[in-house]
């Protein structure tokens, strides 16, 4: 990663933001909502936390046929995914409510989903939001040498096939937060000291990733074998459990910013971005299936990235609505707004997108 921060122009001639950011605020106030969540929030809340810990105990409680075992996790899986998307990254955004503990505590469900608050708080809400698509800055295009998510990074052969191979890579995402990534990211972000809000010492940041990976293990590995499931039954279903999240989770995300449509730009050699960090976010990220009401409800509004990059702190229960007020302000601007219509029509850009990254770099 690049330690040289790019800088973002201060022009804005259109005044993009400032008369959206005018609009969004008039929203709020005249219909008298709360930019926080509410009570569909909360009632999403009890939903994706019972899909995804009600499997949990039925599998500690009951002897059953192993394919059942294996659909429990995988039903495991699509709530892991469901709680991450709609409860934690609302709450790790200090959006799911206006009081700063109840964020914290539902931000801190990360910790059962084998991630850390304070990696996933800089690498997401720091690195990713601030320097969304720019290489070198934002980590989500980093994939060591297996993946090419834009044409400025170095080609491999390998890279040819990552269309084809790249899908299994995907559902390995939270396994390796629970593994590897946590430890190798926190060791990285205190050296460069980086932090989202209060920073605090090594020590105590360390201790706390310890101890929360000593819990996670207990509950997912030690407690099933305790409770008498055979010790590769309970391996298995980790995987399982973790390869569904995985992919739901990896191809959500990319489906936001490594698209067709979307950019990769690169400082100039005085490391200044060509636009403002808002109009920025508009060329570097896309929304797809705005319409679909599962697609909304399931994805906790991820799937209406270009609301959520520009209003990180305002709850993803009122995207749709903003939705109508970003993408006419950026049309009478004339700016781009990114925009699937379907979510297999986003699917089709990504992989066609990693296709084509994937041939020599003449041809990208």
């Amino acid at each position: 990663m690049n330690s040289t921060a790019p800088i973002f122009s201060k022009t804005d001639s259109l005044k993009f933001f400032r008369t959206l950011n005018s609009r969004v605020n008039n929203y709020f106030k005249e219909n008298n909502l709360d930019r926080t969540g509410n009570w569909k929030l909360h009632l999403k809340t009890i939903v994706m936390f019972s899909i995804f810990l009600t499997p949990y105990f039925f599998l500690l409680a009951m002897d059953m046929p192993f394919w059942v075992y294996l659909l429990l996790n995988v039903v495991i899986g699509i709530g892991m995914a469901g709680v991450g998307m709609n409860v934690m990254h609302d709450g790790n955004h200090g959006a799911y409510s206006s009081k700063s503990w109840v964020n914290k505590f539902m931000g801190g469900s990360i910790y059962i989903l084998a991630g850390n608050v304070y990696n996933w708080q800089v690498q997401h809400n720091v690195l990713h939001h601030t320097y969304t698509n720019i290489l070198g800055h934002d980590e989500d295009l980093e994939a060591g040498r297996i993946m090419r998510f834009t044409k400025d990074a170095k080609w491999y052969r390998l890279h040819k096939f990552q269309h084809l191979y790249s899908v299994f890579l995907y559902g390995l995402l939270t396994f390796n937060w629970a593994i590897t990534t946590d430890f190798l990211q926190m060791k990285r972000y205190l050296k460069r000291n980086l932090s989202y809000g209060e920073f605090k010492k090594p020590a105590i940041r360390w201790t706390t990733l310890i101890i929360t990976k000593i819990i996670y293990f207990s509950i997912w590995i030690v407690a099933p074998m305790v409770m008498g499931i055979t010790w590769w039954k309970v391996v298995l279903g980790f995987l399982v459990m973790h390869y569904t999240a995985g992919v739901i989770l990896s191809v959500v995300f990319q489906l936001a910013h490594v698209v067709e449509e979307t950019e990769n730009p690169i400082p100039d050699d005085n490391g200044e971005i060509e636009n403002t960090w808002a109009i920025h976010q508009l060329f570097t990220t896309a929304n797809f299936a705005p319409k679909n009401w599962l697609v909304n409800y399931y994805t906790g509004g991820l799937n209406h990235q270009v609301e959520h990059h520009l209003f990180p702190n305002i709850s993803h229960i009122h995207y749709g609505k903003i939705a109508e007020i970003v993408k006419q302000t950026a049309k009478e601007c004339e700016l781009p707004y990114y925009e699937f219509k379907t979510t297999r029509a986003a699917i089709i850009s990504h992989f066609r997108h990693l296709r084509e990254l994937g041939r020599q770099p003449q041809l990208a």
